[in-house]
């Protein structure tokens, strides 16, 4: 099976009002879209998906079209899901569960309600750790475990779906997660082939920002091979520049 893979994180209403979900930082804002630029990535992935986007429970053969939201933030209810439910589409809602009921997250209210609606809530660890490869496995347990129970408690059902939050990814953060019952985990390498690991199934996302075009959005949906290879490229100078730069490279991004 094959997938691609649309990871975004804040939907909000105008361009000056990317304070009003999720979190705050110059970093965290380069991927907050306006909803008029959304809905043109959304017409832009209609136009041109080989499959219609759908969730990892209800396709998991053949080809597929995803799109998720990380972090939790408030904008999912008020903006993304509105959005995906207009063109009969349903979405994957990561959750930082240590955020839930904050002003600019989404409460528990909300949560029940997206789960209700059809949308798959999933783990986004719990204190949304951004290098999260670094973490020791006991933290790793915890951070998963401690998402999953409370998200599972409150939609009354099981969660088997997690994305890991910072991007920083390793076969530890999966073995960690499938022990705490996720199936399906997503991270941000921009690939379409899905690694399955004992218990989980690992598959990777093509990252969206503020500054994606509607156009370059068309090429991902229809898996054009140009972009995917840019993207891919792309991916890796910036993991070279994590392992080159160390606690450098973390600075800067917090200050971006």
């Amino acid at each position: 099976m094959k997938a691609i893979t649309f990871m975004y994180h804040d939907i909000v209403a105008a361009p000056d009002s990317v304070r009003a979900s999720g979190f705050a930082g110059a970093a965290a804002d380069t991927y907050k879209i306006a909803v008029p630029a959304f809905e043109l990535h959304l017409d832009a992935i209609a136009a041109a998906a080989r499959i219609a986007p759908s969730v990892v429970t209800a396709a998991e053969a053949g080809e597929a079209t995803y799109i998720t939201f990380d972090d939790g933030g408030r904008g999912a209810y008020l903006h993304a899901a509105p959005a995906l439910e207009r063109r009969g589409w349903r979405g994957h809602f990561f959750i930082a569960t240590d955020y839930i009921n904050q002003a600019e997250f989404l409460s528990d209210r909300e949560i029940v309600e997206l789960h209700r609606r059809g949308h798959v809530i999933g783990s986004h660890s719990a204190s949304h750790p951004l290098r999260m490869a670094r973490c020791p496995r006991a933290q790793l347990h915890s951070e998963w475990t401690r998402s999953v129970r409370r998200l599972s408690e409150l939609i009354n059902s099981e969660v088997t779906v997690a994305s890991v939050p910072g991007g920083m990814y390793s076969r530890a953060v999966a073995e960690e997660a499938a022990r705490a019952g996720i199936r399906h985990l997503f991270n941000s390498e921009p690939v379409t082939v899905i690694q399955s690991l004992p218990g989980c199934a690992v598959r990777g996302r093509y990252t969206v920002k503020n500054t994606t075009s509607p156009g370059y959005v068309r090429s991902l949906a229809r898996a054009a091979l140009v972009p995917r290879l840019t993207e891919y490229a792309s991916w890796n100078l910036k993991k070279a520049a994590k392992a080159l730069g160390g606690e450098l490279y973390w600075r800067y991004r917090q200050h971006r």
